[in-house]
């Protein structure tokens, strides 16, 4: 009997299956939330809403205990990440640099990236930079501020497709599938599979590390329901074509999979040794500076098309207008938008009243069935039941009772 139990729950871990539903996410979206956010949890089906919330309680060494609800949350079910892939991207990108172990490249080594198989393009300058060269750091700097997509791209082809996947699956991450570039025209399945040539020199043009064009024979094991879908979709030529879309080539994130990725570079030491990220306390640092940035607080990059736009990419309580965000509140996330599916994952924090939790979540908008049209719910309904959940989980947390309160460190 006990061999029958053990059995079925790696079953359950492997294939994915749903958790069960948190009577405490039940009951404060449904006492708390508008006629908009009822309408989507009377309709699971169509909306398809994902919700992994975590408190954080502190003992009194101020280490962290963590409690997780969840609601709607299958991983066996698929949606489409968006840029949410970037995350686990620019993380791994600082792990594969310190991994190099080469004395003189880190971070903000000048990397220039070639061309191999058509259609590959080459960057060799960044004016958006102080220094006007690219570098690792300042893609991930660009990811967090404004979801730059030739970013990701760039930290795409310096890992290489199996490099990347191989690596979150060692971790335990293993209902993930990264296999494409963003925004890119002219990639197919076989044109992501290589990527570009790249090379790292130092200030004084001093060659430090060069690898040239992969190639990626990664198979990716998932079978995940519903990645065949809808009624139509429209074409590279603008033509609406009336089959399913097929999303069996795409990218891939389990929701539960981001969010247990996020805690990992928060929360390093509360997750277990294999699962955390090879990566410096500087390293952690950087991450944590720009994952909370706003685009008006940065000058290299520079985002003035956004200075008054502070949720831009912060989608949980402030993502359905663009009031500013109070300098008391971070949120350390990242989120992603296509095809009529929203995510965002973030850690929220309110230095000024000490409260923290995690918040995960995807929503799906699309009542029209046609993918790749731009035509989608995000203003009337995704942004506004995001941002809801998030005032709404927010305002619990700040009336929640807690023995002992966090200890911030100086930001």
């Amino acid at each position: 009997m006990k061999k029958m139990l053990l059995f079925a729950f790696l079953l359950c871990w492997e294939g994915g299956y749903a958790q069960s539903d948190s009577a405490l996410l039940q009951e404060l979206l449904r006492t708390f939330g508008d006629s908009t956010l009822q309408a989507v949890l009377a309709a699971p089906e169509q909306f398809q809403l994902q919700l992994i919330y975590t408190q954080i309680d502190r003992d009194a060494d101020n280490q962290p205990a963590f409690t997780t609800h969840f609601l709607g949350v299958d991983s066996s079910l698929y949606f489409y990440p968006a840029s949410t892939v970037k995350m686990p991207a620019a993380f791994l990108a600082l792990e594969k640099l310190n991994e190099l172990r080469i004395r003189g490249l880190n971070a903000e080594t000048p990397l220039f990236t070639g061309k191999g198989h058509a259609p590959q393009t080459s960057v060799l300058s960044d004016t958006s930079a102080v220094s006007g060269l690219p570098s690792v750091a300042h893609y991930i700097k660009k990811i967090f501020l404004v979801s730059d997509n030739d970013a990701y791209n760039r930290l795409y082809e310096f890992l290489g497709q199996e490099y990347l996947n191989e690596k979150l699956r060692e971790k335990g991450y293993s209902r993930t599938r990264i296999i494409h570039r963003l925004s890119a025209p002219g990639y197919d399945v076989a044109s992501n599979r290589y990527t570009n040539p790249v090379t790292f020199t130092d200030p004084g043009n001093t060659l430090l590390y060069h690898q040239g064009e992969v190639y990626s024979s990664f198979e990716s094991p998932l079978q995940l329901r519903e990645e065949v879908r809808g009624k139509g979709y429209m074409d590279s030529a603008g033509r609406i074509v009336p089959a399913p879309f097929d999303f069996r080539d795409k990218n891939y994130v389990a929701l539960e999979d981001l969010h247990d990725i996020l805690q990992a570079v928060v929360f390093p030491e509360a997750v277990p040794a294999r699962r955390r990220f090879n990566l410096s306390q500087a390293d952690y640092q950087f991450l944590r500076k720009y994952m909370s940035m706003l685009p008006r607080e940065s000058t290299a990059p520079a985002y003035p098309q956004y200075a008054n736009w502070d949720s831009y990419v912060k989608f949980f309580i402030f993502g359905d207008s663009k009031i500013p965000i109070p300098d008391h509140i971070r949120i350390f996330n990242k989120v992603g938008d296509a095809y009529g599916f929203l995510t965002d994952v973030a850690y929220v924090v309110d230095y000024k009243n000490k409260v923290e939790f995690f918040l995960a979540a995807n929503i799906h908008v699309n009542a029209n069935k046609i993918y790749n049209d731009g035509v989608y719910e995000y203003d009337t309904i995704g942004f506004p039941v995001l941002a809801q959940i998030g005032r709404i989980l927010y305002q619990y947390e700040l009336e929640r009772e807690r023995q002992y309160l966090p200890d911030f460190p100086e930001r």
